[in-house]
């Protein structure tokens, strides 16, 4: 009866979008409706095939104790979108260095404007979004001795998040968003992604309240707050009202400063929510295990989370400075932001102290150096950021490719090494190998990655200072010395060396996608009939 009804609706459903993908205002929507069908398609097949299909009982050969088989789904997407992400960020980074790289089709969909909300979201979401699933359903799972709760709604959570990162990317190319910062997409990819998010906390949430151990441990705190305040941003940043339910455009709820400050809120606490406290989550279960140590301080790791917690969601507003914002709010940001340094930096210290005993290991694990190399890169951009807050250094930095430099040395360096740290740790773990297929192509992803960072980085630090300091040069007449095509001529050097450090991280996650597909296809297995909670 229950998958009579299953069938019924997948097929209702897919029915409405195929007329929907007919009788929408525009290609965007019709495009994304006629993806809806297909999906829904695929779907209804599977179900179909698994109808009469009997779960196979706890006990018998090949139950895991543990709903694995998502987290390995999440482990190839990771890396998946990991590629495709980092190379569209090198083809528009050259974009920049040779604009005819901007070919003309007929229609903008390969132009730098289209490419680089695409990158963007390929990266944090798909790339990043993909990481923080996966590694939250592999480690509450093992820190609370509990399968996830739900049952096939982790499998729905992956689904149809991936789903949303086509509607999103698909939309970019075809100009549907809502045109603000971060180019979010349209309301109904919006609405999508809302209870795809629901869903998730209900996973996460459920398994904890499940748990067979009577301690919440603190990755768990850290993965919680991150859905939490996630789901906040997303929901109030993106509030809107559809100008037609058979069209891709809305009007936005607010408008001028407020929408500047509410972006900002979001944008800025994106940063420090998905892209901070969820990879910390990462990083205070994967380095204890990795070291086989225990946590250098728990007392520290709840210091730092509460305090992290507390003062990141006021940080946005120092984004603004020197606009129509009052000065008493992004005053208020700007010192939330500076005082951000020390629960940070105790993040950094406690990860770091954590191999205490073990540091001889980074000589013999690129792993290990890795997860050291993520948090260096941690500490420095939590330094780097909260000093670009400050009005003084501000005036100068912003709207340069400084700040451009900050972000991919942290997104890089700290996002980037620690989720690469985290697929070696899982791929041989997940498919019951000994090890990964070649440690010797682990270190040269390590090198390529590193040395791509550092020349990334650098070579926007100096383009971006000498930016500002061009923009602010005036003669002794009080005009201005340089045209802003003076400084894009200047900054073409720094271009090029930018888009070859994007070429060796690119090969350096090329070379990671090929040791974990000969790691996943052979090598030595390790058999067990129920996991170990690792």
């Amino acid at each position: 009866m229950w998958d009579a009804i299953k069938l019924t609706t997948l097929g209702l459903c897919a029915f409405l979008a195929f007329i929907l993908s007919d009788w929408g205002h525009d290609f965007a929507f019709r495009f994304h409706a006629f993806l809806c069908m297909v999906a829904l398609v695929a779907v209804f097949i599977a179900q179909l095939r698994r109808v009469g299909d009997e779960p196979v009982p706890a006990g018998q050969s090949g139950y895991s104790g543990y709903m694995d088989d998502v987290v390995r789904a999440g482990v190839i997407a990771t890396a998946f979108w990991g590629v495709v992400g980092f190379l569209a960020g090198v083809f528009i980074a050259f974009q920049l260095a040779f604009p005819a790289l901007n070919f003309d089709w007929g229609q903008p969909y390969t132009n730098f404007g289209r490419l680089r909300p695409l990158h963007t979201s390929a990266v944090i979401f798909a790339f990043g979004g993909n990481a923080l699933i996966m590694s939250s359903f592999y480690i509450v799972q093992r820190t609370c001795g509990a399968r996830l709760w739900g049952g096939n709604l982790a499998w729905f959570v992956f689904w149809g998040y991936n789903f949303f990162i086509v509607l999103a990317a698909t939309g970019y190319l075809l100009g549907a968003t809502q045109s603000k910062e971060y180019a979010e997409p349209e309301w109904y990819a919006d609405l999508w992604l809302t209870i795809v998010w629901v869903a998730f906390l209900l996973v996460f949430l459920g398994t904890i309240i499940k748990r067979k151990e009577r301690h919440i441990y603190v990755a768990n705190w850290f993965l919680l707050a991150f859905i939490l305040t996630v789901a906040l941003l997303h929901i109030v940043n993106n509030i809107s009202i559809p100008v037609s339910f058979m069209g891709s455009k809305s009007v936005q709820v607010f408008a001028g400063v407020q929408d500047a400050m509410v972006q900002w809120w979001y944008g800025h606490n994106a940063v420090g929510f998905f892209l901070t406290a969820g990879f910390l989550g990462m990083m205070y279960y994967f380095v204890p295990k990795q070291a086989n140590r225990p946590v250098y301080s728990y007392k520290l790791s709840i210091i730092h989370f509460w305090a992290l917690i507390f003062l990141y969601i006021w940080a946005g507003p120092h984004h603004l400075h020197y606009t129509a914002l009052p000065d008493w709010a992004s005053t208020l940001g700007m010192v939330f932001s500076i005082i951000l340094w020390m629960p940070s930096w105790g993040g950094m210290i406690n990860g770091l102290m954590t191999l205490q005993g073990a540091w001889d290991k980074l000589r013999t694990d690129p792993i290990i150096r890795m997860m050291v190399i993520s948090l260096a890169f941690y500490g420095m951009s939590t330094f780097e950021g909260p000093m670009m807050s400050i009005r003084a250094v501000n005036s100068l930095s912003h709207y340069t490719d400084w700040t451009i430099g900050h972000v991919h040395s942290g997104a890089l360096g700290w996002n980037g090494m620690i989720t690469f740290a985290a697929l070696y740790f899982l791929t041989p773990r997940l498919w019951g190998r000994k090890k990964m297929h070649s440690m010797a192509a682990i270190n040269w992803h390590f090198w390529l990655a590193t040395i791509g960072i550092v020349l990334y980085a650098a070579s926007m630090w100096v383009t971006g200072i000498m930016e500002g300091l061009m923009w602010r040069e005036v003669d002794g007449q009080g005009f201005l010395v340089n045209s802003f095509a003076d400084t894009v001529a200047a900054k073409f050097p720094m271009y090029v060396v930018r888009g070859l450090g994007g070429v060796m991280y690119l090969a350096g996650a090329l070379i990671m996608a090929w040791n974990m597909w000969m790691t996943i296809r052979g090598g030595a297995r390790i058999h067990a009939a129920v996991p170990a909670r690792v």
